[in-house]
């Protein structure tokens, strides 16, 4: 009796227990079929504004020119008259080279003047054909050419007045043609190249004044420049323009290789603008987007293309129009088509 007593507890339990689980399976099931609560946001409504098209470029300083000092053949270098960072004018002479060559091309030249008013006296009086004259002639001015070249690279002047930037040989050396002897660089002005979208290329002019230069070598300093080229055709990679601006330096404190930042202002345009507070980013992807609010309180994940920062808002490119509201708070519990409650601002 008792052993059957026993056995008769355990099917009850089992019974008990079945019949509670089934009660809560049947709880769950339904309360996943039940309508989400609504979600307690506050909302802003997009505007559209006037917004200055301000673009910051970055670039190095370059030289206005850069001139590369050197013979045109091996020779053997006498003397450098210049040093690193000395500056230099026009037409003066940088480097003196053997003129051991340009000796004997005189001689040579002498010889063939000489030979030549031997020639011009006997076809004075017919002793001599024009052919013969021509070609005497001809021998002159080859050797008169070949004397002038040498005499021009006995020495080596500068074009420009600049700035010794590189001395690559000492005196002695043999100019082996791998590098040229002397940079020199013509450093006022200077010169920046910026690289302007297409989309603003249009409202770059030449002679345009740029008024907010700065430069990382003297923070809390601005400096002016101006356009001087804009390039006419557009780089294939990047669907930019070079823009080229230039430096007024006439104390020479902006120097090649330093980094410069430039900032151009093209104009205003009515543009629509989020609140950065509405920006929600996609995990894992970097897409930006909002949420928009439909007329029957729900709301949609709306992408969105973002401009330039303004203050406490960002310019948006498209995504969201102008009129629209957005949601500015409670975003981390949202979904699309997710119920809201808009609480008063």
């Amino acid at each position: 009796m008792k052993k059957f007593a026993m056995m008769a507890s355990m099917v009850v339990l089992a019974l008990a227990t079945t019949s509670c689980m089934k009660s809560k399976e049947t709880q769950t099931t339904f309360r996943t079929k039940e309508k989400l609560e609504a979600v307690n946001v506050k909302v802003q409504t997009v505007q559209a504004r006037d917004v200055d098209q301000i673009q910051e470029f970055s670039a190095t300083v370059e030289a206005d020119v850069v001139n590369n000092i050197a013979p045109q053949s091996p020779v053997r270098i006498r003397r450098i008259n210049v040093e690193v960072g000395n500056r230099v004018s026009r037409g003066q002479t940088l480097v003196i080279l053997d003129d051991n060559s340009l000796a004997q091309a005189k001689i040579q030249l002498d010889n063939a003047e000489l030979e030549f008013s031997r020639y011009d006296e006997l076809y004075k009086v017919g002793g001599i054909s024009k052919s013969a004259w021509d070609a005497q002639k001809a021998r002159v001015d080859q050797q008169r050419r070949a004397y002038e070249n040498l005499a021009e690279n006995a020495r080596l002047v500068s074009p420009i007045s600049g700035v010794v930037t590189a001395r690559n040989y000492d005196n002695g050396d043999l100019y082996n043609g791998q590098q040229p002897v002397l940079v020199v660089q013509k450093v006022n002005p200077v010169k920046l190249i910026l690289n302007v979208s297409e989309s603003y290329v249009k409202n770059v002019k030449v002679g345009m004044p740029i008024s907010d230069i700065s430069l990382d070598a003297y923070p809390g300093e601005t400096f002016t420049g101006k356009v001087s080229i804009v390039y006419p055709t557009v780089d294939a990679n990047t669907r930019t323009f070079p823009v080229e601006v230039t430096i007024a330096n006439p104390n020479q404190r902006v120097r090649p290789g330093m980094f410069a930042r430039v900032t151009l202002n093209f104009g205003t345009t009515n543009s629509v603008m989020v609140p950065d507070q509405a920006i929600c980013k996609q995990t894992g992807s970097g897409e930006r987007f909002v949420y928009v609010v439909n007329a029957d309180s729900t709301v949609t994940h709306t992408p969105v293309d973002l401009g330039r920062r303004e203050g406490a808002e960002y310019v948006v490119n498209s995504g969201v129009e102008a009129g629209a509201t957005v949601v500015v708070f409670g975003q981390t519990l949202l979904t699309d088509g997710r119920s809201i409650h808009i609480l008063d601002n």
